[in-house]
């Protein structure tokens, strides 16, 4: 088994709508740089992220043990960085960055696929309710499985 990790900007939609383009690709690699380190720091392997989406793996492509245990712990660390994250670092009155998370552990089928800028992809059940827990999630809050 593994444990599938999402978040998403909650708001994302009307921060993007409010702001040009470039502060929104701006705030994103703020974000995401922060998460990318500590997804390495929790030796997680990060699968991909869409928008404002962010998604990563432990126990793939390696197997570990104890990857319930680093996801939850990438979670705290991720709401903590977003939290500091400015969502425009020339506008600070708009505060900083609030995500939601959800993550749930089971079986994947892992895969590489396509020709054309191929992609490490997961299938199964796992995804899908990972998904499902991080967008039943509340704002700074971490949704997770039993």
């Amino acid at each position: 088994p593994v444990t599938i990790f999402f978040s998403d900007i909650v708001g994302y939609t009307d921060l993007s709508a409010s702001l040009p383009p470039h502060k929104v690709m701006r705030m994103l690699d703020r974000l995401y740089t922060q998460l990318d380190a500590l997804c390495i720091q929790a030796k997680l392997f990060k699968v991909e992220t869409i928008g404002d989406a962010y998604m990563c793996v432990g126990g793939l492509p390696d197997m570990q043990k104890e990857h319930a245990v680093r996801v939850a712990l990438f979670s705290v660390n991720a709401i903590a960085a977003a939290g500091k994250t400015l969502v425009d670092e020339e506008a600070p009155e708009l505060g900083c960055i609030n995500i939601r998370i959800g993550f749930h552990s089971g079986p994947v089928v892992a895969s590489v696929v396509g020709e054309l800028n191929p992609r490490y992809c997961l299938f199964g059940d796992t995804v899908n309710t990972a998904s499902r827990m991080e967008s039943n999630s509340e704002k700074n809050m971490i949704n997770m499985s039993p």
